[in-house]
C-alpha cells in the first residue's frame, strides 16, 4: 500500500487527503524530514515543530493564488514538500539542490523570500497592499515565531497594520509560539506570551459565554454587543496587556499547534474577518523526535547526524571555540568585560561565558540594533562590552555601530563569527558585505586573523584599545598553520610570511590557508611569489605597501569579501592615490549574491581556490 505522502505531487494535493488520514501524513513528512535532514543536515527542530500548522494552511488556502510569509524561513521544509519539491529533498542544501530557505525563484508557491528575522509581517503588509491596489481577493498569512516578534521590525510591522482595520480587509498573522527563537527567549514579549499560555483556557470560556449570551431571546445579541464595545472586559480581566488587541489586532488563541483540526477551524474562521487577526499557535521545537525534543538549540541547524541516536560525528576545534576560550581567560583578568549576544549564545560561543560569569552575559533577543546602541551605553559608563555577532546579522545595526559607537569613539569590541562564505546556508547567510561596510568608517580598527593563535592576539590587542575594534573571522575549522609566524600585533602592521620576486599576495584573514596553496602552484609552475598576511584591514598598512611597491611588479589581493568595495578596491584607491604603476590583481566575490553549497565549491565559482587563482595570476602576467 502506497503512503500518503506519495499521493501529494504538486499545490493543493493534499485537499485529497481523507481528513482521517491527517495525522498519518504528519507522522509520514517528519519521517521524510528526518530522514533526508539526517544525510544532508539542516534546520530540523523548526520544522518538525510546524508540521501540522503547515499542513492546516495547506488546506485552507489557496496556492500559489494565497500567500504565505515564513518569517526566517527555516522552518519551510514542509511547505517545500507539499508544492511539488519532496523528489528534490535528497539535495537540500546542497550544491544546485534545494535551498533551505523560501525562494522565489524556485517556486510559485514562495511568495517572498526571506531567511533574516522579523520581516514577515512588512513584507505579507506589502503583498496585501498591493492586493487591495490591484482589487485582489487572495489570502496572506504571515507566519512568525515567538522569538521573531522580539526584533524591532515586526513591532513596526505590527503598529502599522492599522491600516487594515480601517479598510476592513483580510489580514492574518500566525505567531508561532514554541517558547524559542534559537536560543531560550527573553525580554517581556517572551513573558508575555508565557502569561496567555497559563490562560489558554480564555479562549473557550470566551465562545462558550457568547455562545450562551446570544441564546438569551431579544437581550443576548445586545448584551455581546455591549461586551464587545467595552473591548472585551472579559478579556481584559483574563489576558493582561492585551498587546494585540489594544493595536487593533483581533486576537485568537492561543490554539493546539499539533491539533490538524483545531488550526483548520481557526485558519478559516480567520479569513472570515474583517481587519488584522492574530492566531496564536502553541508548538513544540523538534516535535516527534525525542533527541530535538530535548535539545531543540543543539537541531535547531546540524550538519548530518546518526537517525537512531541523534549523535553528531565529533567537530574539529572551530574559531567559534578559539573565540570562547579566549573571552572566558581574558574577562578572569578584566571585570569591566561584558558579552552581550542577539539571541544566539551557543552559535556564537558565549554559552561558555554565559556559564563561568552569568552577571556578565547579557542575550538582548534577535534585537541586533539594540545590542549595539546598549553596548555603547555600557562603554560610555565604564565597562568594556563585547558584541559577538554574525557578520550577515550585523549588517541590521551598520547605523547604529557609525553613529552610537564609532562617532563617539568607544570600546567596544565586535567579534564577527561566520566572515566570509557559509556554505550550505546560502545567499542570506554569506558574510561577505562586512570588510565592504565596515573599513570605511573612522575610528574604527578592522582586523582579520591568519589562524586560531592569532585570533586570540587580536582579542588581547582589542581589549587593550580605548577605541572600538572589530575582529572578523569565518565559520568552520580553526586553521593551525603557520604558528610560527608570531609577529606581535601592533595598530595597522602587516605581517610579511615570506618574500618573493617580482609579485606579492596579499591575504586577508581566513584566505591564508588557500593563498598558501596558490603559491605551492605557482612554485611548481616556475614562479616565486611572496606573501603577506594583511591582519589590518583598516588601518591599511600603507607603509608596508609602500615598500611592497617597490620591490614587485605584481600586486595581488585575495579576500573573502566582495570586491566592490572590499580589500582589493582599497588597494587600488591607494595605487592611484601614490601614483604608483604596480599592476593589481585583485581576488574576491564577484557582482553577484552566492547560493547555497559547500564553502569549497563556493570559493570555486568565484575563482578564488587556489587552483583558479593560479591560473588566472599566470594568464595575468603572461
Amino acid at each position: 500500500m502506497s503512503k500518503i505522502l506519495d499521493q501529494i505531487q504538486k499545490a493543493n494535493d493534499i485537499k485529497k487527503i481523507p481528513e482521517d488520514k491527517y495525522d498519518v501524513l504528519a507522522t509520514e513528512i517528519r519521517t521524510f524530514i528526518l530522514k533526508n535532514v539526517s544525510r544532508t543536515g539542516g534546520h530540523l527542530a523548526s520544522n518538525l515543530g510546524t508540521v501540522e500548522l503547515t499542513m492546516a494552511l495547506h488546506l485552507c488556502l489557496d496556492l500559489p493564488k494565497d500567500k504565505i510569509v515564513f518569517d526566517v524561513g527555516h522552518q519551510s521544509y514542509t511547505h517545500k514538500i507539499l508544492t511539488g519539491r519532496k523528489d528534490r529533498f535528497s539535495t537540500l542544501r546542497q550544491e544546485n539542490g534545494l535551498c533551505g530557505f523560501p525562494k522565489r525563484r524556485e517556486s510559485d508557491c514562495d511568495s517572498f523570500g526571506t531567511g533574516h528575522s522579523s520581516t514577515s509581517i512588512a513584507a505579507a503588509i506589502g503583498l496585501a497592499y498591493a492586493r487591495d491596489k490591484k482589487g485582489g481577493d487572495e489570502t496572506i498569512v504571515a507566519v512568525i515565531g515567538d522569538g521573531s516578534l522580539s526584533g524591532g521590525m515586526a513591532y513596526e510591522a505590527l503598529n502599522n497594520l492599522s491600516q487594515f482595520r480601517k479598510t476592513k480587509k483580510n489580514f492574518i498573522v500566525i505567531l508561532n509560539d514554541n517558547e524559542m527563537s534559537i536560543s531560550e527567549n527573553v525580554g517581556a514579549m517572551s513573558l508575555y506570551l508565557g502569561d496567555i499560555r497559563s490562560k489558554a483556557g480564555y479562549r473557550q470560556l470566551k465562545d462558550n459565554v457568547e455562545e450562551k449570551l446570544n441564546r438569551i431571546p431579544l437581550l443576548g445579541q445586545g448584551i455581546t454587543k455591549t461586551l464587545k464595545r467595552s473591548k472585551d472586559s472579559l478579556k481584559n480581566l483574563l489576558v493582561p496587556g492585551m498587546l494585540f488587541e489594544n493595536m487593533g489586532i483581533n486576537y485568537y488563541g492561543p490554539v493546539n499547534g499539533h491539533n490538524i483540526t483545531d488550526l483548520v477551524h481557526a485558519i478559516e474562521a480567520a479569513k472570515k474577518h474583517p481587519g488584522p487577526i492574530l492566531i496564536h499557535v502553541i508548538t513544540k521545537k523538534g516535535k516527534g523526535y525525542r533527541p530535538a525534543e530535548n535539545d531543540p538549540e543543539v537541531f535547531h541547524g546540524i550538519g548530518s547526524f546518526d537517525l537512531r541516536t541523534g549523535q553528531c560525528p565529533p567537530s574539529e576545534e572551530s574559531y567559534t571555540d578559539v573565540f570562547s576560550g579566549r573571552l572566558v581567560e581574558l574577562a578572569k583578568k578584566h571585570p569591566e568585560i561584558v558579552a552581550v549576544t542577539a539571541a544566539m549564545p551557543s552559535g556564537t560561543g558565549l554559552n561558555r561565558f554565559k556559564e563561568e560569569f552569568p552577571d556578565r552575559f547579557v542575550d538582548v533577543g534577535i534585537a541586533e540594533e539594540y545590542a549595539v546602541t546598549f553596548a555603547a551605553g555600557m562603554a560610555a559608563n565604564g565597562l568594556h562590552p563585547v558584541v559577538a555577532i554574525y557578520s550577515t546579522f550585523l549588517q541590521r545595526a551598520y547605523d547604529q555601530i557609525i553613529h552610537d559607537v564609532c562617532m563617539q569613539n568607544l570600546p567596544v569590541i565586535f567579534c564577527i563569527d561566520r566572515s566570509g562564505l557559509v556554505g550550505a546556508d546560502g545567499e542570506t547567510h554569506q558574510g561577505v558585505f562586512d570588510i565592504s561596510y565596515l573599513s570605511h568608517i573612522p575610528n574604527l580598527l578592522l582586523m582579520a586573523p591568519k589562524n586560531a593563535w592569532e585570533l586570540e592576539q587580536m582579542m588581547d590587542y582589542a581589549v587593550a584599545c580605548d577605541g572600538p575594534a572589530a575582529i572578523k573571522y569565518p565559520r568552520g575549522k580553526a586553521y593551525r598553520g603557520l604558528e610560527e609566524y608570531k609577529k606581535p600585533i601592533k595598530k595597522g602592521e602587516g605581517e610579511i610570511i615570506f618574500g618573493g620576486k617580482k609579485m606579492v599576495i596579499l591575504s586577508v584573514g581566513a584566505m591564508m590557508e588557500e593563498s598558501l596553496k596558490t603559491v605551492e602552484i605557482l612554485r611548481l609552475k616556475g614562479y616565486d611569489p611572496g606573501l603577506v598576511n594583511v591582519r589590518f584591514i583598516r588601518p591599511m598598512d600603507e607603509a608596508l605597501l609602500m615598500d611592497l611597491c617597490r620591490d614587485y611588479e605584481y600586486i595581488i589581493t585575495v579576500e573573502e569579501n566582495m570586491k566592490k568595495g572590499g580589500y582589493g578596491q582599497m588597494v587600488s584607491a591607494f595605487l592611484h592615490d601614490k601614483n604608483m604603476d604596480n599592476r593589481l590583481i585583485s581576488f574576491g566575490i564577484g557582482d553577484h549574491f552566492v547560493d547555497h553549497a559547500g564553502v569549497a565549491c563556493q570559493r570555486k565559482w568565484n575563482g578564488i581556490d587556489a587552483c583558479s587563482m593560479a591560473e588566472e595570476i599566470i594568464a595575468r602576467i603572461k
